[in-house]
């Protein structure tokens, strides 16, 4: 079995659960945020919906070197401006990911990249460990803040690894 198939079952099951949270994203709040140090619904949603296109952009490069914010060609943050939208962006880039990391033979998996800030290494490791670290395990750690966000805003959430308490659950007491 490749690298691959062995990845590409936890990414499809990855991709159904943040969809499905993003589907729970209100239009109409995008602008609002827990605290004044915190980054916008609409900002934090986008976050999550564009962060597949890190797994095709590993395959696509062995080193990114982002500009420092304000410089030319900068990457622009996706913002949602509409639940529709989220989806949209989402969809596209989970697409193009699953596709990038299906087409990967195990060398590539095993290729070093290298991420670097305005020509400051940060980091090389192979890319399956980007695909771990910085894809996976980042997609499911702003999963969860959205997740809080949208309790705050008393929107219901769907359990992510079994059942959230907006879930019926006849396992649990009833109050």
């Amino acid at each position: 079995m490749t690298l691959s198939e062995l990845f590409l079952p936890e990414f499809d099951q990855e991709m159904a659960k943040t969809r499905q949270l993003l589907e729970c994203v209100p239009d109409g709040d995008m602008a609002w945020k827990p605290h004044e140090k915190s980054m916008t619904l609409g900002r934090l949603a986008g976050h999550v919906a564009e962060l597949p296109q890190w797994a095709a952009m590993t395959f696509q490069v062995s080193e990114l070197d982002l500009p420092a914010p304000g410089t030319p060609g900068a990457p622009q943050a996706f913002s949602a401006p509409s639940r529709a939208a989220l989806l949209e962006k989402f969809d596209q880039v989970s697409r193009e990911a699953r596709a990038a990391i299906a087409a990967a033979d195990d060398a590539a998996f095993h290729a070093p990249w290298t991420l670097k800030f305005a020509g400051r290494e940060i980091f090389t490791m192979p890319r399956l460990n980007v695909l771990r670290g910085m894809v996976m395990n980042h997609l499911v750690h702003h999963r969860a803040q959205l997740g809080v966000y949208l309790r705050l805003k008393d929107v219901p959430i769907p359990g992510m690894y079994g059942p959230s308490a907006d879930d019926p659950n006849p396992l649990r007491p009833k109050n």
